[in-house]
């Protein structure tokens, strides 16, 4: 079976998945913890933000899922950095994708809608 990501163009569905791990306010601040030191350790994240550990943890494993962050584990520790590549290359994305859609917006912004 087909999924409905896949009739969609690579491009639209890549950028629709990191999106979506941007779409939890705990998440971009994660982001901005680990971009902000470079590199983390998963506690001193934790200790960041008003969340526990264990919800830490699933954020960080959706932005790794998403490509946008790296990290190894290593015993007890777990260690996490932004993929700067993939930030870029996101940030490229959604500048490419927004960009056309605002210069197809009509000048006056209070234009109605409907």
């Amino acid at each position: 079976m087909q999924a409905k990501t896949d009739l969609f163009p690579p491009d639209l569905a890549r950028l629709a998945e990191a999106a979506k791990a941007l779409g939890h306010p705990a998440r971009l601040a994660i982001l901005q913890t680990l971009a902000e030191r470079g590199a983390c350790v998963c506690g001193e994240v934790v200790d960041e933000l008003p969340l526990a550990q264990a919800t830490v943890s699933q954020h960080l494993k959706a932005l790794k899922a998403a490509g946008l962050v790296r990290g190894e584990v290593d015993g007890p520790r777990s260690c996490y950095c932004v993929d700067g590549t993939a930030l870029r290359a996101l940030a490229d994305g959604l500048g490419g994708f927004l960009a056309p859609l605002l210069d197809a917006l009509p000048p006056d912004d209070d234009a109605d809608c409907c």
